[in-house]
């Protein structure tokens, strides 16, 4: 018995030597430009190619800014308080991560096939027997080894592709944390422009509600004719539709903030203003090979490449010839006390060979499928570093060109209010008509909300462009 033993041992260790058949993962390369669009001049040469002293403080603050921690970006206490809440309570990020529990338990389901299955029984029967009808008892315990020898590959090849799926799942709950905590500071910053029309809002009803009241004592006194009144009137009604409205958009906002950190609707605390906000006035964004290993939607892309690969090699094992093995032992006695006394034990080993002959074509189809979403998974890797480009490019021209377009509109904004200012004064001295003050009003009231528009567009550029180079994930 301990030569056949040996011997079965020693085919174990030769079987397991097996290879395993299909193609080895390699990054496809990808064709990466050397600057992203958007790059200043002045900022372009600086990455255009070379490892150059000028070129490392550069590169380096690019790094801080695409890996610093969210917090460190932004600073104000109550956004941080909101964004912390989300990372802690939102649901799209506890069924990602619930989705990692899923791949990890898979993953040790298909790794549990390269392995021997061995069970144990124990029977017990009692049964009359003829001619005499003598009752008989029979205990039997036994034990069963199993196990398919991977030689091809083929389980291998199967845990490969699971591993794969659980980092992909990994990098998939990372890429929704940073869409989460870039959706809450987008979200914040709109809710504190919305504040911010709002207050200009009222400020301008005031003014309005003061000019309607000059402008009827001058029309009872009979100095203005009735129009200026209705006009003047018109201009309060104008401001508090606007306030109307930018109530709906106010508590629409802090709805959608409320679903973010996983509250029910209600009301949302602020912090900072706009123009308060602590921000970069320029932000280096570094090489875009960077974003290979900066985006985890990327990373998440290439590990559902390289479980298609691996899956190629799970169809081309099933082609070739599969190597069970069995073991069986065990023991049989009349009497259960005697179970295991005596010679009653026997065993068996036996293993064999099955080779598919014909399947309907099935095999063959399983492994042409297998190529055509490997060739898939590969284009979605490309489209996702190429979205991922563009990302980063229509980010970094927004912040630049919001950035301008914001401090023009301040200056706009300051004219039109001083212009509606000296209306005012013409028109309450008589040296103008009210149609003056009517045009200027209007002008100061849409530049006053498209500064607060402006400041906004900015600040989620800002956070679109920080949330494209990466958003601080850590590999």
């Amino acid at each position: 018995m301990n030569r056949y033993i040996a011997c079965t041992l020693g085919l174990l260790v030769v079987l397991t030597g097996g290879c395993a058949v299909g193609p080895d993962y390699h990054r496809p390369e990808t064709a990466l430009p050397a600057t992203y669009r958007g790059v200043e001049p002045a900022t372009s040469a600086t990455y255009r190619g070379a490892e150059s002293a000028a070129s490392a403080p550069a590169s380096a603050a690019a790094s801080d800014f695409a890996q610093a921690d969210w917090w460190t970006v932004f600073k104000d206490p109550v956004l941080q308080s909101l964004i912390h809440e989300a990372l802690q309570n939102n649901y799209d990020l506890r069924i990602a991560a619930n989705r990692v529990i899923q791949a990890r338990a898979q993953l040790g389901v298909t790794r549990a096939n390269q392995f021997p299955t061995l069970d144990a029984s124990l029977q017990a029967s009692r049964e009359r027997q003829p001619p005499v009808n003598e009752l008989a008892s029979n205990y039997s315990a036994g034990f069963q080894l199993s196990w398919m020898v991977d030689f091809w590959g083929q389980y291998r090849r199967a845990t490969e592709a699971a591993r794969a799926n659980l980092l992909s799942a990994a990098y998939a709950r990372e890429a929704v944390r940073l869409t989460l905590l870039a959706d809450v500071a987008s979200n914040y910053f709109e809710l504190r422009a919305l504040d911010r029309e709002m207050a200009a809002s009222r400020r301008i009803l005031t003014a309005n509600e003061e000019t309607l009241h000059i402008t009827k004592l001058l029309v009872d006194g009979g100095a203005n004719p009735v129009t200026d009144e209705l006009q003047a009137r018109l201009l309060v009604q104008q401001a508090q539709a606007q306030i109307t409205q930018l109530e709906e958009s106010i508590a629409q906002a802090e709805n959608r903030i409320s679903v973010l950190v996983g509250r029910n609707p209600g009301p949302i605390p602020r912090g900072l203003g706009l123009e308060d906000q602590p921000h970069m006035p320029e932000v280096p964004v570094g090489l875009p090979s960077a974003l290979l290993e900066a985006r985890p939607d990327i990373r998440a892309a290439e590990e559902g490449l390289v479980a298609a690969n691996a899956d190629v090699g799970v169809a081309k094992a099933a082609f070739f010839p599969q190597i069970p093995l069995t073991g069986i032992g065990g023991v049989s006695s009349p009497s259960l006390a005697k179970l295991f006394d005596g010679p009653q034990a026997a065993w068996s080993i036996g293993g064999g060979v099955v080779q598919p002959l014909f399947e309907g074509g099935r095999l063959r189809n399983d492994y042409k499928l297998a190529q055509a979403q490997r060739d898939s998974a590969e284009l979605t890797y490309a489209q996702t570093i190429q979205h991922a480009l563009s990302d980063v490019a229509d980010a970094l021209v927004g912040y630049n060109k919001s950035r301008v377009y914001r401090a023009e509109l301040e200056e706009q904004a300051a004219t039109y209010a001083e212009t509606a200012r000296l209306a005012n004064d013409r028109y309450r001295r008589g040296a103008t008509s009210f149609l003056e003050v009517l045009t200027t009003e209007q002008q100061y009231l849409n530049s006053e909300l498209q500064l607060a528009q402006a400041w906004s567009a900015e600040l989620q550029n800002y956070v679109q462009l920080y949330r494209a180079l990466g958003g601080g994930y850590k590999a």
